[in-house]
């Protein structure tokens, strides 16, 4: 309950009760345009389950974190609901989710050593299990592979000095020709280099920065020298206006994004242009590093508060198995998040989504502290002030450090005073 005051701002009493009233509804809340999706998976699961009624309720993503926060503020969590996998820590500080280890060790369905590994990761808080992945995502390359042909280039890069090289040859101000967009308002670009790198980014179990390591300025100095050799310009994402049609235009050559834009590039590039892009795993310091990048996505969790523990969980299961998954990716474009179900479906023999198969064995999780998404903002403000060339390399380094200890001085307290936390506990 001291962490609900700490990370949420809100004042608790008592214990948070179910949200649903009907004993034989199962109120399940998802984000975005998988809701969507979820309500063309639910006849087939409700006709093998006849005792079992499920209730959508879809959040805006924009409003679902604080609304994730209310609920349990408001003793009004669902039973199950989809939650980004960087929020997932923040739910486990406030003790609001089952552990659901002993599930899986007795399920037929869900197989650990099915999942990418990272992906599954994610879902541990110190040693427990909370989350099963319901779907992934990275941030690799979607390049102009005619550009690259006409700059003398028959492949994509597979590290940082042929990435230099190529971004050198496919950029033109003069011309308005990048070789690059990286919105400056967007952490994932620079967090995703960041996290090629040996050193964590956070030390001493997440008490303290380590943006200070020569990991880190490594990956900020690439990061900042591509706008200052003007290889990316350095707009933010509204600046930037349609990334597709300007991709497409030839604006840029390569876009580092996710997922989601194989569709969006297949629904908005012309018929001419299909096969003049691709996808790529992004390009390490090191050949050894290519492929790695982050670990994100969205898992399925259940709230302690929950009556329906058993339904949720035969829920899970269902959208847990391979070939839900692959119609889940056919609706969607989500990729799942277990290797058996690539094996099949749109997925198999997809061209443009072997790169994110091949990133995925290799991706990285974030620091699973609550405080992580904060963490991010902070960095990448600083981060755009040493591209306007405000701060140096070491200057924004330190300074993010300092941002970030002291956001995390309340963990640090909790933490190192773990008798007064629960003293205060009502």
């Amino acid at each position: 309950m001291l962490m609900v005051c700490l990370l949420a701002g809100v004042s608790l009493l008592g214990g948070c009760t179910s949200s649903t009233n009907d004993d034989n509804q199962l109120t399940f809340w998802t984000i975005g345009r998988e809701g969507e999706a979820i309500q063309k998976l639910l006849p087939d699961f409700e006709r093998a389950h006849p005792d079992i009624h499920v209730k959508v309720q879809q959040l805006p993503l924009t409003a679902a974190h604080q609304k994730l926060l209310t609920a349990f503020a408001g003793h009004s969590t669902p039973d199950l609901s989809q939650l980004g996998n960087t929020w997932l820590p923040e739910m486990v500080a406030l003790d609001a989710l089952e552990p659901l280890q002993a599930r899986v060790g007795h399920s037929a369905v869900i197989e650990r050593a099915d999942y990418f590994a990272s992906i599954w990761a994610t879902n541990v808080i110190d040693g427990t299990l909370y989350g099963v992945p319901w779907y992934v995502d990275t941030r690799l390359l979607f390049y102009r592979t005619d550009l690259l042909k006409q700059a003398g280039f028959d492949a994509p890069p597979r590290d940082w000095d042929q990435w230099r090289r190529m971004l050198a040859a496919l950029s033109n101000p003069q011309r308005h020709r990048w070789g690059i967009l990286l919105p400056t308002n967007e952490y994932e670009q620079l967090m995703s280099l960041a996290l090629q790198q040996p050193d964590p980014l956070l030390r001493d179990g997440g008490r303290y920065g380590n943006f200070e390591s020569a990991g880190f300025k490594r990956a900020l100095a690439f990061y900042v020298d591509t706008f200052r050799l003007h290889q990316a310009p350095a707009i933010t994402n509204v600046e930037a206006g349609n990334p597709w049609s300007e991709f497409g235009r030839g604006v840029y050559a390569f876009y580092l994004s996710g997922p989601w834009n194989i569709g969006e590039f297949r629904s908005r590039l012309p018929a001419a242009q299909q096969d003049a892009w691709s996808t790529a795993p992004l390009p390490g310091p090191t050949d050894a590093d290519t492929g790695i990048g982050s670990a994100g996505g969205s898992s399925l969790v259940i709230f302690r508060s929950s009556r329906h523990k058993d339904a949720a969980w035969t829920l899970i299961e269902y959208l847990s198995q391979p070939q839900v998954q692959q119609r889940f990716y056919d609706l969607l474009g989500d990729m799942p998040p277990r290797r058996s179900s690539w094996e099949g479906g749109a997925l198999r023999d997809d061209p443009k989504a072997r790169a994110f198969r091949e990133q995925l064995e290799k991706a990285r999780p974030t620091p699973a502290v609550p405080e992580w998404e904060r963490i991010a903002t902070e960095m990448q403000l600083v981060a755009a002030q040493a591209i306007a060339g405000q701060l140096t390399i070491d200057q924004a380094a330190a300074e993010i450090d300092h941002r970030v200890d002291r956001i995390l001085e309340k963990r640090r307290w909790v933490l190192d005073h773990p008798q007064a936390a629960t003293a205060e506990t009502p």
